[in-house]
């Protein structure tokens, strides 16, 4: 969801998907602006089958997590 503060500064919700190998460490695997306007609609399983679509049979639901993280526009 985007939002405009008082000040001007645009902010969004962002989530960064990780692959956890514990050989090398956690990798980052993408990160997927949060476009939808109803916050009601976004759930835990909303968010993961955007990585089952992209991953397809590689995204093992339990070494691929996300993170919720805010956008905001000065931080481009």
């Amino acid at each position: 969801m985007n939002q405009i503060t008082q000040n001007g500064v645009l902010e969004m919700v962002a989530y960064e998907f990780y692959w956890r190998n514990k050989s090398e460490g956690d990798k980052l695997i993408g990160i997927l602006p949060e476009r939808r306007k109803n916050p009601e609609r976004i759930s835990h399983e909303s968010v993961m089958k955007w990585v089952r679509m992209v991953l397809g049979d590689l995204a093992d639901k339990n070494n691929v997590y996300f993170i919720e993280v805010e956008v905001r526009k000065q931080d481009f």
